[in-house]
């Protein structure tokens, strides 16, 4: 962990000098969230919006690859919108295959691509992503990835992530703390939606349980799927490149495997192949998020971890009730 991270994560400590430019952020972001709601536009679908106020991972992408998977059973046509954090397109709005460079659109609208198996679209204003979903596709819901603070597009339904672990850090905004905006913007959404077990009180209201598990492991160099015991009573070398590693360390230590080495590189790494080198003759395993940026150097013995995000039954009634009163 890094110092700024230890300290956004525990005592501010020397980060309490920042006050006065926390004091700023806040302001400067409530004047911002007053104006672009008042202005948003809103598309003539539902918008399903899931996000969350802190920096770093807290399991959205799941969560909307569940929703995906959920709505299609109910009869919807969903769409995904994206900013495409970490990719540099030529040109926006885009929209986003499973076979796109990442480099250009980002690691998490590929792989939202390649699973859901709808359309996605990108581009860091949202709404311009919205209009090229709705001229080129028959959606009739689009679910919007990392969107919590983006108010210039109107929204239906507003779904928190809270990471149950790492809760709310020091419980301050930036640059003090973690936050993106303050606590009390969670009274505001629909759903808050927590991931994992937390040893405190997060908030004033009960959050829906969800839980991030392992269902399989996909072998690289040949695409195809395999159980979660083909690695299992074997050392392992692990590498992540995601906003919280050690939820993935955790994870793979939950499946029984053995983690020899564990190599942790920032969120949304560029890869490059001389970071696949292993320090050890063990498997290498990763995400599916880094997988998809690292498939054309993979060997044989090079695994990604598949997961998907597991939500109470009574959770999705109750988005399909407020889903249904958001309509009428």
């Amino acid at each position: 962990m890094s110092k700024l991270a230890s300290r956004w994560y525990g005592e501010p400590g020397w980060l309490k000098a920042a006050l006065p430019a926390e004091w700023l952020f806040k302001t400067v972001a409530g004047y911002r969230r007053e104006y672009l709601t008042r202005h948003a536009w809103k598309p003539s679908v539902p918008v399903i919006v899931v996000g969350n106020i802190s920096v770093g991972g807290t399991g959205k992408t799941p969560v909307i690859a569940a929703l995906v998977h959920w709505a299609k059973m109910k009869g919807f046509l969903p769409g995904i919108v994206s900013r495409g954090y970490g990719g540099k397109s030529p040109h926006y709005p885009r929209l986003v295959t499973a076979s796109d460079d990442p480099a250009e659109c980002g690691d998490e609208p590929v792989l939202l691509a390649s699973q859901c198996q709808c359309p996605v679209a990108i581009d860091p204003d949202r709404a311009s992503a919205v209009r090229l979903l709705l001229r080129d596709h028959a959606v009739n819901l689009i679910l919007c990835d990392d969107g919590l603070q983006h108010y210039s597009l109107g929204r239906d339904i507003e779904i928190a992530v809270i990471d149950g672990a790492r809760g709310f850090g020091n419980g301050h905004c930036l640059p003090v703390g973690p936050l993106r905006e303050p606590v009390s913007r969670l009274a505001k959404v629909d759903f808050c939606l927590q991931n994992g077990p937390s040893h405190e009180h997060l908030l004033n209201r009960e959050p829906w349980p969800m839980e991030i598990v392992a269902k399989s492991l996909t072998r690289l160099s040949d695409a195809q799927e395999y159980s979660l015991d083909t690695l299992k009573g074997q050392p392992l070398e692990a590498i992540a490149g995601i906003g919280n590693p050690q939820r993935f360390w955790n994870t793979l230590n939950e499946c029984g495997f053995e983690i020899a080495v564990a190599r942790t590189f920032e969120d949304h790494h560029a890869f490059v192949q001389a970071d696949l080198e292993r320090k050890t003759p063990y498997p290498l395993i990763m995400t599916a998020k880094d997988a998809i940026k690292c498939s054309q150097w993979a060997d044989e013995n090079t695994w990604q971890l598949n997961i998907e995000a597991q939500l109470p039954d009574a959770f999705f009634e109750a988005l399909a009730s407020k889903l249904c009163e958001r309509k009428t």
